[in-house]
C-alpha cells in the first residue's frame, strides 16, 4: 500500500443515492411496517394492561410481536444509518438533513410502541409466557428488562406524549449541537494556513509537534467556543433539564440510577469501578509529570496533552495503518484480521478530516455483519489505534450478527469490550518492535488514551453530575458550566496539569452529553474489562479465542456481572478493576524508565 489519500466511506453499495427509487422504497416499506405493526398493537391491544394469566393465545400474539419488531427494526437499522452516514459527514447536505428531518417522526412512532411493548410485557407473567413461547425464551433477558422499566413508565398518553415533544426537544437540541459544532470555522494566525480552520481541523493540531502551533491552536479554539457558549449551554439545560425530570417522574432515584440500568450494572459495580479509578490517580500524575520533564516543563499545559513524544519515525498515512492493524490482527486470529481485510477492501471507512464533518469517530452497524466507521484520521500512531478501537466496534458487530434485534441490545459498558481488546492488540504488536524511542512515542499515544479513558472520563464523569444536580433547581449559564468543568478537570489531573490551562470548554467538545446521559463511565468500564480479559487470553490462548467470540455475541443476553463471571471476574470488587489498572501503572513505569535520558538511544 502506497497512496497517501484518505478514502471516504462506500454507500452506494447499500443505496445509489439519498434520491434514488432505492432508497425511496426502502424508506417506504419502513413506515408502512411501523404502520402495519401499530395496526396489530391496536388489534391486539398491545399496551399497560391488568395483570392475568398468560395462555397460549397469549404467547401467540407476543411471539408475531416479537417477530414483526425484529424484522422491521433489522430494516429500519439500515435506513437509519444510511442517513446518518451522510449527515455526520456532511452537515450542511440539505437533501441528508431533510431525510433525517423525514425520519425523526418515523423513530418516535415506533418509540411510542417499544413504549407499549414494554407496559405490556410488564403486566405478563414471565415465567408463564417463557413456558410457553420458544421465542419468549430466546428472548429471556429482553423481557426481563422490559419487566423492569415497565415499573418506570409513566402512564400511557404521558409516554406517548413525551416521544411527540422529545422531538422538538432532546432530539432537537441534540441536532443543533452536531450542526453547530461541526460548522464552525476558528480564525487562527499560523504561517502557510488560511486564516480560518474548520473546529475538527483547529482541533486536530493538539497534536502538532510544534508547542507554538499547539498553544496557538488551543487559543484560537477556545475562543471559537466562546461564540457559541450561548446557544451551546441553552441546549446542553434543555437537554438535562429534560433528562432529570423524566427520571424523578418515572420513578428512578437518579439519571445516574437510569443509566446504571441501561448499562446493564448495578450502582455497586460502578461505585467499585470508581474507587479503583480514584486510587489510581496519582499513578497518571506520575505519567503527565514524567511527560512534563520531556518539555522541559514542571507541568503540562492542556494543550500538551496529546503532544507527540519521542521519535516516531513513521509518520503513518491510513493505507500504511490499515496494513499494520491487519497484520496485528493476525497474531490473534485470521478471523479477526479477515474481517478487518474485508471493511478497507470494502471501503467502510470514512477517515478524511473536512469542513461539515464531525469531530471524533464512532463505528455504526448497517446491515447483517457490515459496518461503517467515522473517523478524523492523523498521522500519528494514536489515530493507528482510533481504527483498531473503531474496527474492534464492528467485529463485535460481527459476532452479533446472528442475533435477533432485540438479543442485539447491547449496553453501553460491554459495548466497549472488544474495541479495548483490539486496541490493547495493536499497543502490544508495536512495543514488541522499534528502538527504545519508538516505543516511548508509541507508550506515549497509548498512556494518552488511558489517561483520557480514566482520568478526564472521571472528569467527564463528576461534571455531569454537578450539572444534573445543580439543573434539578434553576439553569445554569456558561460560566458555570465552565467552572464546574474546570473544577472536574483539578480534582482528576490534579497537579500533573497546569491548573491555570486548562479546557473550560469540554462541555461543548463532548458531543456525548447531547444524548444519552453518563456516556462516560461505560467507556471505563470496557477499558478495564478489556484490560482484564486481554489478560485472561494471554494465560491461555487458544481456550480463549471461541469464549471471547461467545461473550461478545451474547451482550446483550445477560448483565455484565454475569457474563463477566463466565471468565472467573467478579466486576463488584475493587480488586478486580484495580487489576487492570496495575497492567496501566507498570506501562507508566516503562514510560518512566524509557524518559530517562540514557534510555532514549
Amino acid at each position: 500500500m502506497v497512496t497517501t489519500a484518505m478514502p471516504r466511506w462506500d454507500m452506494e453499495i447499500v443505496f445509489p443515492s439519498l434520491n434514488s427509487p432505492e432508497f425511496e422504497a426502502a424508506f417506504s416499506d419502513v413506515v408502512r411496517s411501523i404502520d402495519d405493526l401499530e395496526a396489530l398493537f391496536d388489534k391486539e391491544n398491545i399496551a399497560a394492561r391488568e395483570a392475568g394469566d398468560v395462555d397460549a393465545e397469549t404467547a401467540s400474539i407476543f411471539d408475531e410481536v416479537v417477530g414483526r419488531f425484529n424484522s422491521l427494526t433489522e430494516r429500519l437499522r439500515t435506513v437509519n444509518a444510511y442517513v446518518h452516514a451522510f449527515v455526520t459527514t456532511d452537515s450542511r447536505n440539505e437533501e441528508a438533513l431533510a431525510r433525517s428531518s423525514q425520519m425523526d417522526p418515523q423513530l418516535a412512532r415506533l418509540r411510542k410502541l417499544s413504549k407499549r411493548y414494554t407496559a405490556w410485557v410488564g403486566s405478563l407473567d414471565i415465567d408463564e409466557l417463557k413456558a410457553l413461547s420458544q421465542v419468549a425464551r430466546d428472548h429471556a433477558y429482553a423481557i426481563e428488562k422490559a419487566k423492569t422499566s415497565a415499573q418506570h413508565m409513566l402512564s400511557p398518553a404521558e409516554e406517548a406524549l413525551v416521544s411527540d415533544l422529545e422531538l422538538t426537544g432532546t432530539v432537537a437540541w441534540g441536532r443543533l449541537h452536531g450542526n453547530v459544532t461541526s460548522q464552525l470555522a476558528v480564525p487562527i494566525d499560523l504561517p502557510n494556513q488560511p486564516e480560518r480552520l474548520p473546529m475538527s481541523v483547529v482541533r486536530s493540531l493538539a497534536y502538532d509537534a510544534d508547542r507554538e502551533t499547539r498553544r496557538i491552536a488551543y487559543e484560537a479554539e477556545l475562543a471559537g467556543w466562546q461564540t457559541v457558549e450561548v446557544p451551546m449551554s441553552a441546549a446542553l439545560n434543555s437537554i438535562k433539564g429534560e433528562i432529570g425530570l423524566l427520571s424523578r417522574r418515572r420513578g428512578w432515584g437518579s439519571a445516574l440510577d437510569e443509566a446504571c440500568d441501561a448499562s446493564n450494572i448495578d450502582r455497586a459495580t460502578l461505585e467499585a469501578m470508581m474507587e479503583a479509578a480514584d486510587r489510581s490517580f496519582p499513578v497518571f500524575r506520575r505519567y503527565l509529570r514524567a511527560k512534563a520533564r520531556m518539555f522541559g516543563t514542571e507541568q503540562l499545559a492542556w494543550y500538551d496533552l496529546f503532544a507527540p513524544l519521542g521519535e516516531e519515525k513513521r509518520k503513518w498515512q491510513f493505507d500504511e495503518a490499515a496494513s499494520f492493524v491487519e497484520d496485528a490482527f493476525r497474531t490473534y486470529s485470521d478471523r479477526m484480521a479477515d474481517f478487518a481485510a474485508r471493511s478497507f477492501a470494502g471501503r467502510w471507512t470514512d477517515a478524511e478530516p473536512r469542513a461539515g464533518k464531525r469531530d471524533g469517530a464512532y463505528c455504526m452497524s448497517i446491515r447483517g455483519d457490515e459496518s461503517r466507521i467515522l473517523m478524523n484520521f492523523k498521522p500519528s500512531f494514536g489515530s493507528v489505534s482510533t481504527l483498531a478501537h473503531e474496527l474492534g466496534h464492528a467485529y463485535h458487530n460481527l459476532c452479533l450478527a446472528p442475533r435477533t434485534q432485540l438479543q442485539r441490545a447491547t449496553p453501553m459498558t460491554l459495548a466497549e469490550t472488544a474495541s479495548i481488546f483490539c486496541e490493547t492488540i495493536i499497543r502490544e504488536a508495536v512495543l514488541n518492535e522499534g528502538s527504545p524511542a519508538e516505543q516511548l512515542a508509541v507508550l506515549d499515544a497509548s498512556l494518552q488514551g488511558t489517561t483520557q479513558v480514566v482520568v478526564d472520563i472521571t472528569s467527564r464523569f463528576r461534571f455531569e453530575s454537578g450539572v444534573f444536580q445543580r439543573r434539578a433547581e434553576r439553569e445554569l449559564s456558561a460560566r458555570e458550566f465552565n467552572e464546574l468543568m474546570l473544577d472536574a478537570q483539578r480534582s482528576t489531573y490534579g497537579d500533573g496539569l497546569d491548573p491555570a490551562i486548562l479546557h473550560p470548554y469540554m462541555w461543548i467538545v463532548k458531543s456525548h452529553y447531547y444524548g444519552r446521559s453518563y456516556y462516560n463511565f461505560p467507556y471505563m468500564f470496557g477499558l478495564l474489562f478489556g484490560l482484564g480479559l486481554y489478560t485472561i487470553y494471554r494465560q491461555d490462548p487458544d481456550a480463549f479465542r471461541s469464549r471471547y467470540d461467545e461473550l461478545l455475541s451474547s451482550t446483550g443476553l445477560a448483565d455484565a456481572a454475569t457474563l463477566a463471571n463466565r471468565f472467573g471476574i467478579d466486576i463488584r470488587s475493587t480488586a478486580f478493576w484495580q487489576g487492570s489498572l496495575r497492567q496501566i501503572e507498570a506501562d507508566v513505569e516503562r514510560f518512566e524508565r524509557l524518559t530517562q535520558p540514557q534510555s532514549r538511544t
